[in-house]
């Protein structure tokens, strides 16, 4: 029995079969042709984050996503700084619980997780506590979907000589984020996101000048940002502990088709396109997106039609069983999914599955309660919406 299904969900994603062929390969993590694979994959990233190699260097870092902000946070703010951690969703609490944890000084700034950051709000907090060192925000909020602007973040931090770490786990390789240009100091991002590898490690594009100052203060052994550099520097290539090597030359792959598709232009629009695709046809079978402003072009999240009550468990083994897996929802106060359109995936998937959920709808004889008379009308709308 085929199992197999396409993910709608912001990684892991649907990776290519020859990205999953690359971990057919048993590698050596000592052996040259090994680290020169993993010194190709950091002069890449550097080249998709539009950065001088004299000013910027590439940090992998074992684990998810969430073991490179760890590794940064703790790494890089030291015992008499004070990082300023601007929040608006669980990926921006998750820092909070890691400053907390390591006992790193913080101040948080936090919004309703359908808005933004405030720039000049941020401006007030800075010129209020001369204190602060450091300043860190999501850039794409996987919680909702939301899109941060930082690049005015990144021009206050600037000037006033203020580290500036950005996460942008599910934006980076999918949209363009000239990190040295806007700022940024630290950036975090996973294999498994837009680049469209497979999960195993995080990776930062740091600035040589912050990372170097922060060698002896990390609170943590295996997540020690300035060592695990140091040791890939003078190693030319070799990582501090056992690294997962299938997952490096998967991410190899990704990286190849990535710059065969166009690069991260094409790829973002792709993306984009997915994005609306997916909205106009979902909003015209009656769901409606949390956001009304400021939605990112990597994963939406919607409210169930109004008036209709729908069990999500029932309705993802519904789609899932039909080739899609979609992703619950992650507000606590609202009742809602999320459908992603990052990875492999395109116009045909989006059309599929979004002619999946109005079949569920019909199946579960919810489709009169929103309007429509039969399936044939709903996938008419759909169509419409989207021409």
């Amino acid at each position: 029995m085929d199992k197999s299904y396409k993910l709608l969900t912001p990684g892991p994603l649907t990776t290519t079969d020859s990205v999953k062929q690359q971990m057919l390969f048993d590698h050596c993590t000592w052996d040259s042709d090994y680290m020169q694979i993993t010194e190709g994959i950091r002069a890449r990233l550097l080249e998709l984050g539009h950065c001088d190699q004299a000013e910027y260097t590439v940090v992998l870092m074992q684990g998810s996503g969430t073991f490179g902000v760890e590794s940064v946070l703790t790494s890089v703010v030291g015992m008499d700084d004070k990082v300023l951690l601007c929040t608006n969703g669980a990926y921006g609490d998750r820092q909070v619980q890691m400053c907390d944890h390591a006992g790193v000084n913080y101040v948080r700034y936090n919004v309703e997780y359908d808005q933004v950051p405030d720039p000049q709000r941020i401006e007030q907090i800075l010129d209020a506590d001369p204190s602060i060192t450091h300043v860190s925000m999501v850039h794409s909020e996987t919680t909702s979907g939301l899109l941060n602007d930082i690049q005015p973040v990144g021009e206050l931090t600037a000037e006033r000589g203020i580290t500036f770490i950005v996460d942008a786990m599910s934006s980076f390789g999918g949209m363009e984020i000239p990190v040295q240009q806007w700022h940024i100091d630290f950036l975090v991002s996973s294999a498994n996101k837009c680049i469209q590898g497979v999960p195993g490690f995080s990776f930062i594009i740091a600035r040589r000048e912050p990372l170097e100052a922060s060698n002896g203060q990390a609170r943590s052994l295996s997540l020690d940002l300035w060592d695990q550099w140091h040791t890939l520097e003078q190693a030319g290539g070799k990582w501090r502990y056992t690294s997962p090597t299938h997952v490096v030359l998967a991410f190899a792959q990704a990286l190849e088709e990535l710059a065969a598709e166009g690069g991260i232009p094409a790829r973002a629009a792709r993306y984009a396109q997915n994005n609306h695709r997916l909205i106009t046809r979902m909003c015209a079978l009656g769901f409606r997106t949390y956001l009304e402003d400021h939605q990112g072009p990597f994963i939406t999240t919607f409210f169930y039609p109004d008036g209709v009550q729908v069990d999500f468990a029932d309705m993802y083994e519904f789609i899932k069983e039909r080739g899609y897996a979609i992703y619950p929802g992650k507000l606590t106060n609202e009742e809602t999914f999320r459908v992603a359109n990052m990875g492999e995936i395109y116009t045909p998937d989006i059309d599929q599955v979004t002619d999946l959920f109005a079949q569920y709808l019909d199946a579960r004889g919810l489709l009169g309660k929103i309007g429509f008379d039969s399936l044939e009308d709903a996938r008419h709308a759909m169509e419409q919406a989207s021409a």
